[in-house]
Order: C-alpha cells, then sequence, then structure tokens
C-alpha cells in the first residue's frame, strides 16, 4: 500500500518534529525496536536514543523484553519499546442531534467512562454545551484518572466547522450558526480543545485506531438525521479549502420534484438515506397496510422508530425491504460518485449503515460497483465502521490525540487555548 512515513529531522530546533516522528511510529508498529526506529524516521541512533530516554522518564513509553528467538538477529538481543496506553489521556466529545455522548481515551484510543446526554432541539446552544461541559468533568471524575495525563479535548460535532476557529458555522439539523464550541468548552475547563466535522473525526478514528490504519486513501459516511463523509488521505485529514469537503448528504440526487431538504435545497441524498427520511417512508407504506408487520411493528414494537422499521424488515414484511432496498440504492448511487471523484481504497459506513447492515449494505455495495466508473468500484473495500456506537467518541478523542499528542503543534499555546 503507498504510504509516506514521517521522517524526522537531527536538527537541534526540531526536536518536537522528531517527537512526533518517533510517537507515530510507535503507534503504527510498536512494539519495535530502536534499531527499526532508526529505519522508520530515518533519524540517527542518538537521536531515537535520547528521546526515548526522554519518553521512559516521562511514562510515555516502557520496554517489553526482547522479541522471540526465531526473530533475533545476530549480536545483543534488542529491547523492544511501546506505548503506554494510559500514560496520558483525551476526552471524546460526539456533539450529534439529539444527543451528546461523552468518554475518556487512552493512547490507544480505548474507553472508559462513556455517558450520554439527550437534549430536546428546542435547548439552546448554550445550553447544549453547558450541559456537556457537566457531562465531560462526570466522565472524568468517574474515570478515575489523573487529570494532569489529560492532553485535551477533541469535539465531533453535526454540520459544517471551521477546525481553526472551532466554531460550528451551520449546522441545519441542529439549528445552529456561528457556535463558539472551543471557546465555551476551553474557558470552562480549562484544557486545550480542538473541535471538527463529526463524519471527519470518525474518518480520523478509523485512520488510527480502526480498519484504515494501514490504509492509503478512505472515506468515512455517517448517516443518521444526517449524512456527512469525512476524508483521510495518507494519515492526514482532507477538509477542503472552506472546510466543506464531506458535504456529501446534499448532493443533488433528484433534480426535480425531490423532498426539501433543511439546508434550502430539494432532492438531496439526506432526503432519501437519513434516519427520517426512512422512518417517513415506513409510514407512509404502513398506512397503506394497517393491519400489516411494518405498521404491527410501529405500534407495538420497542426501540426507536427507525429500528422498528428494520425489525419488520429482518421479519419479512415485504414492502419494508422493497423500500430499503430502494433507498439504500440512492446511497449506492452517492458513493458511486465517491469513487468517481477521491477513488478511495477503503469506505467506512456508520450510523444507520451499520446499524442496518444486513439490510443496507448489499444493495449499497451492489449499486455502488456497477455504476463507478470503469471498474473502480471493484478496487474499493466497503465495511462498517470499527466501533459500532462508539465510532463518534473514538473519532473525537483520535482528533485530540492526533492534535496534542501525536502531531504536537508548534504554536500549542497560541493557536489552541
Amino acid at each position: 500500500m503507498n504510504r509516506l512515513t514521517p521522517l524526522g529531522s537531527n536538527v537541534s530546533h526540531m526536536k518536537r518534529h522528531n517527537l512526533r516522528a518517533i510517537l507515530q511510529m510507535l503507534l503504527r508498529y510498536q512494539p519495535v525496536s530502536r534499531a527499526r526506529l532508526v529505519e522508520l524516521t530515518s533519524l540517527s541512533s542518538t537521536t531515537i536514543t535520547n528521546l526515548i530516554a526522554e519518553l521512559l522518564e516521562q511514562g510515555i513509553v516502557a520496554e517489553d523484553g526482547v522479541p522471540p528467538s526465531g526473530q533475533r538477529g545476530v549480536g545483543r538481543p534488542r529491547t523492544l519499546l511501546r506505548l503506554v496506553p494510559e500514560a496520558r489521556h483525551a476526552i471524546g466529545v460526539h456533539i450529534g442531534v439529539g444527543s451528546v455522548r461523552v468518554a475518556v481515551a487512552d493512547l490507544q484510543a480505548q474507553l472508559s467512562s462513556p455517558l450520554t446526554l439527550s437534549h430536546p432541539l428546542e435547548h439552546t446552544p448554550e445550553e447544549v454545551l453547558h450541559e456537556t461541559v457537566a457531562l465531560i468533568r462526570r466522565a472524568i471524575s468517574q474515570s478515575g484518572i489523573p487529570s494532569q495525563t489529560i492532553v485535551g479535548v477533541g469535539v465531533g460535532a453535526s454540520g459544517l466547522v471551521n477546525p481553526h476557529t472551532g466554531v460550528n458555522v451551520m449546522a441545519p439539523n441542529l439549528g445552529w450558526r456561528d457556535v463558539p464550541i472551543r471557546h465555551k468548552l476551553a474557558t470552562s475547563l480549562a484544557v486545550p480543545v480542538v473541535v471538527d466535522n463529526n463524519a471527519r473525526t470518525m474518518a480520523l478514528g478509523e485512520a488510527m485506531f480502526g480498519t484504515g490504519r494501514d490504509v492509503h486513501a478512505l472515506a468515512f459516511v455517517y448517516v443518521r438525521v444526517g449524512v456527512g463523509a469525512g476524508f483521510v488521505v495518507n494519515g492526514q485529514l482532507f477538509r477542503g479549502s472552506a472546510a466543506g469537503a464531506g458535504e456529501i448528504g446534499h448532493a443533488t440526487i433528484i433534480p426535480s420534484g425531490g423532498d426539501p431538504c433543511r439546508c434550502g435545497n430539494t432532492g438531496c441524498l439526506e432526503t432519501l438515506i437519513s434516519e427520517p427520511a426512512i422512518v417517513r417512508r415506513a409510514k407512509a407504506l404502513a398506512a397503506e397496510d394497517e393491519g400489516g408487520i411494518l405498521a404491527t411493528h410501529l405500534r407495538e414494537g420497542e426501540g426507536r422508530p427507525f429500528e422498528r422499521v428494520l425489525a419488520a424488515a429482518r421479519a419479512g414484511d415485504a414492502a419494508t425491504l422493497a423500500m430499503l432496498r430502494e433507498q439504500a440504492c440512492y446511497m449506492g448511487i452517492a458513493l458511486a460518485n465517491l469513487v468517481n471523484i477521491l477513488n478511495p481504497d477503503l469506505i467506512v459506513l456508520g450510523g444507520i449503515c451499520a446499524q442496518g447492515e444486513d439490510l443496507l449494505l448489499p444493495a449499497i455495495e451492489e449499486t455502488m460497483r456497477q455504476r463507478a466508473f470503469a471498474g473502480l468500484g471493484e478496487c474499493v473495500r466497503l465495511q462498517t465502521t470499527s466501533f459500532g456506537e462508539h465510532a463518534g467518541t473514538v473519532g473525537a478523542a483520535a482528533l485530540a490525540l492526533d492534535t496534542f499528542f501525536y502531531r504536537q503543534p508548534d504554536r500549542l499555546a497560541e493557536e489552541w487555548a
């Protein structure tokens, strides 16, 4: 697979750059010897030895003994190095439509103290963020981690987000506009905070800790109340010139006669494959056969309405199965367009596409492969998220870990405080 590795520098003022290279190689290849780190980073053995000594002293890295006898080379056995997961932590915050999820994550993005807050859409952004601060504090308290190990807070938020200012520019499904998420959380918590679009953070989570670790170009598509995508290319988030890359939910699928979308247009993908869109279609079908399987499940079933629709389909309701296949085909068309434009190695689906994988994925995949140009669809791996319902918090935590630990920006205090 084509990928670049972060080459280091032996110039003294590039120490932070060299640490970035070492930490990223440890994350990707651990356990790994000092000699292997020299090969991976192009740093000198002296530089590796000195920086690893500092990381050992800080408790960020540990030595794990020697490789198995069959893997030893000539001469003195090499000790292997690994990150100490509990040495540092990040807080992941996923702000979705109607809910906020928070969790504490270690350096391997293993979650602890996951908490969820439901918020009516009538609540103001200020009310939601105030409750989010309290939820973060509760998660930290329940986790029992030392506060000095927290490197920062990562937030994945629905809608268009400016990652440089931490402002949620517009989230039609939340009814938010120009909400200063980073300023509010950083001021209240007194820790560094970074904010980005939620689908984008989920893409980063898969690239750093999930199924996309060795993938050159990855797309993550998240479908719930809205539809969004995030792209990671060569280990880096791709945001576009105005941080708007990935708004595939507002791609026009039906140019005339389509349903109105909250963005102001009509016929958007979001009006066809989102959770509310599918529930609306299901209710219309149920009204045509009030004694049928679907109508019965919607009236008497358990869980959210979308979960009842899935249950009716799994119970064999033909009309529901046909409706889900039709909506899934629209998603397949959107993914074929994405394949033609980005040509990713991997597309990961989250949200309702993961929840209804057995019912939606076959039609999505078939349509994508059929409609992509010149067989490009056959070159793409398509699967659901590694992290299930925790994809949002893992992704948000990955954003914080990437920003404040693994990459350590030179202007940390100036740019992120």
